[in-house]
């Protein structure tokens, strides 16, 4: 349980809101292209090569979480790209034929809470949304990430300054702490959570609008018409991203039985370490502690570090470990959630057991989040869809950056997903531009748009009365 909000903190967060009410007012005469202007300002402050690789590595030696290589950045852009192509000021969408025309108006101060495991790339992406709209945006970072949260937003802060802008348009937290995040959100106009599902919890009790994303298991459904070495790279390249930090990296594979056995050899040329029945064992043991959850020190690890811990070695090559499983349900762990460089593998025989399958994995974690397919098969894709308790299926792509939006998909850019009523959420959406923004809608007279009431009712037109 938290501690009680201590004085100092009361008089930081309300000191940060008077901050960023100033700003906001300092810019509310701004146009659409001062606003653009502005957003490309940040992007190039935090996405040129130099600077990304210093917050990288920053972030890595600092939470010992992912990769120090900034592969994430390109979703700054993406964000940018997004941002770029909308309105968000004045008239913003105009529909002749129902006669409504929309306005764009600022969301207000956003309490942004930052996960430990982005915690460059995230407040980037958050704040260009932001200020496309006006807002004002106070970053609550991880403790455990702090000092590299405090860097970006410095950064930012000097992008702002040196374009004429108000510099606390962004503010971070200094000293941050659950009680000084609890009072963000409850004074703030809107939060955004982008973390764990305590981080989220505590937003939607904030008494104060929030929009906060679900715990990803994602699930991979290879059927008999996929591309294997394309299954294969993909997997590897998602399960390796950034150390499998993210909630959107493959978690399982559900492999069709004839083609099992040529998976597992592709996933191994690809790096891949097949463990044995008593490597597992130690896996299993070293990844969650005896109530379940997962360890601290095999979260995003390398998977040499991870087998290190567990009790064995593999070779140098090798960069995630494969778990042969077949159990399904919450008692067996590696059917759930692995944040890591774990990916464990199922074999179906049918169709109808695959699609079983994913719905018994969804039961154990994941609800709301995602899940892909590798198929040719239209078919197997449109069963998938109508079965799969998931907000968003990727086909044949790499799942841990195509859910978040890619350059080769059509998904909004954003660094936080919604999981619907599924996952806990108010929204199954990428959360993006229009999640930051007020809507003022104007409706002028149309003419009268009333069927009858034979054709609404259908069947039941002058039928059986009851009485």
């Amino acid at each position: 349980m938290s501690r009680p909000i201590n004085d100092e903190e009361r008089q930081t967060a309300s000191r940060l809101l008077e901050n960023a009410r100033a700003a906001m007012r300092a810019i509310e005469h701004y146009d659409q292209p001062a606003v653009d202007r502005l957003c490309r300002a940040i992007a190039w402050a935090t996405y040129n090569e130099e600077t990304a690789k210093r917050l990288a590595a920053m972030s890595v030696e600092e939470s010992g979480l992912g990769d120090k290589e900034p592969r994430r950045r390109a979703k700054i852009m993406g964000v940018l790209r997004d941002a770029l192509r909308q309105k968000s000021i004045g008239v913003i969408e105009d529909d002749p034929q129902k006669k409504i025309v929309k306005y764009g108006k600022p969301a207000g101060v956003i309490a942004s809470l930052i996960p430990v495991t982005s915690a460059y790339v995230t407040p980037a992406t958050v704040a260009i949304y932001a200020v496309k709209c006006k807002d004002a945006v106070i970053f609550s970072p991880h403790p455990a990430s702090k000092r590299t949260t405090a860097e970006v937003v410095r950064i930012m802060r000097a992008a702002l300054k040196a374009a004429g802008a108000p510099e606390d348009i962004l503010q971070c937290a200094e000293k941050p702490s659950i009680p000084l995040a609890q009072e963000l959100m409850s004074i703030c106009d809107l939060t955004i959570a982008t973390g764990g599902p305590a981080m989220v919890k505590a937003a939607y009790s904030s008494g104060k609008p929030a929009y906060g994303v679900g715990p990803g298991n994602a699930t991979m459904v290879i059927d008999e018409t996929a591309d294997i070495e394309e299954a294969a790279r993909n997997t590897r390249i998602s399960k390796t991203n950034d150390n499998g930090s993210g909630c959107s990296a493959d978690g399982n594979l559900i492999v069709d039985a004839s083609i099992y056995a040529a998976l597992l050899s592709r996933l191994q040329q690809e790096g891949g370490y097949l463990v044995n029945a008593d490597e597992k064992a130690k896996l299993e043991k070293a990844y969650w502690d005896a109530e379940g959850h997962r360890t601290p020190q095999t979260i995003a690890r390398p998977a040499a570090r991870v087998a290190q811990l567990a009790g064995f070695t593999i070779p140098a090559d090798k960069t995630f470990l494969i778990v042969p499983e077949h159990r399904i349900g919450k008692e067996h762990r590696f059917s759930g959630e692995k944040l890591g460089t774990v990916l464990a593998v199922f074999k179906y025989d049918g169709w109808e057991m695959a699609l079983r399958m994913v719905q018994n994995i969804y039961e154990v974690g994941g609800r709301g989040h995602s899940c892909g397919i590798y198929s040719f098969n239209d078919e197997h894709i449109h069963q998938l869809a109508l079965i799969a308790p998931v907000s968003r299926i990727m086909v044949r792509q790499v799942q841990s950056a195509s859910n978040a939006g890619t350059f080769t998909n059509g998904m909004p850019m954003t660094s936080s997903m919604g999981c619907g009523v599924w996952g806990g959420n108010i929204t199954n959406e990428n959360i993006s531009l229009k999640h930051y923004m007020n809507v003022t809608w104007v409706s002028r007279p149309i003419p009268e748009d009333r069927p009858s009431d034979q054709e609404l009712l259908g069947e039941f037109y002058n039928s059986q009365i009851f009485l």
